[in-house]
């Protein structure tokens, strides 16, 4: 099975990392949804980010996720708040049953660099480590990543919304971040993991 890292952040939530190395067919025949998606390897990103919603949590019900018009999947009875994001061949998941999630999952490439004067503020890009300047903002754009899919409603501008206070780069840390629009004011806690090239960020209920 390759469930690569699984975290009980909580009693109500847990987040989990898998590794796709099987055929489509192993989660078709454990998860009983039609995609409707035509790339094969969407398709099966797809399946396994809704399969490993199940092994999180086995009673979540993947039969009433609907996609809203933000285009974020979510449960409409509100039994479970979830995110779910995709990388290549490794797809990530964060479940609770208490409070909004967001999660990301990046590799560290390039292109990251190219577009970080996009999503980074003057005040931000100030305390990047220079000696691991692209891993630090791998790890700022995975954690904006999060925040956005956290708060699930679009028409967020990355450098003006979302504000990450300084951490110091490290492989594993935390990270306090403020998310600011008109109609949210809120503060953010988040954990990131950078291992093997890949860069894992969360938030969660406190």
């Amino acid at each position: 099975m390759p469930l690569i890292r699984t975290i009980q952040i909580d009693p109500e939530t847990r987040l989990g990392v898998w590794s796709i190395e099987e055929p489509e067919s192993f989660f078709r025949e454990r998860v009983n949804i039609s995609p409707g998606i035509h790339h094969p390897h969407k398709r099966l990103q797809h399946l396994a980010g809704r399969y490993l919603l199940v092994t999180l949590f086995p009673e979540f019900p993947l039969e009433k996720i609907k996609v809203s018009e933000s285009r974020k999947p979510l449960l409409v009875c509100d039994s479970f708040h979830f995110s779910i994001s995709h990388c290549g061949d490794h797809v990530a998941a964060i479940v609770s049953s208490k409070a909004a999630v967001g999660i990301d999952i990046e590799e560290v490439k390039d292109k990251i660099e190219r577009v970080s004067h996009k999503f980074l503020s003057p005040s931000e890009r100030d305390f990047i480590d220079p000696r691991h300047s692209l891993a630090h903002k791998t790890i700022c754009w995975s954690a904006k990543e999060a925040m956005f899919k956290w708060y699930g409603l679009g028409s967020v501008d990355f450098k003006e919304n979302l504000i990450l206070q300084p951490f110091v780069y490290q492989s594993t840390g935390f990270i306090t971040a403020n998310f600011v629009k008109p109609d949210s004011n809120t503060r953010l806690y988040l954990q990131y993991i950078m291992e093997n090239g890949l860069c894992l960020a969360w938030t969660h209920p406190v």
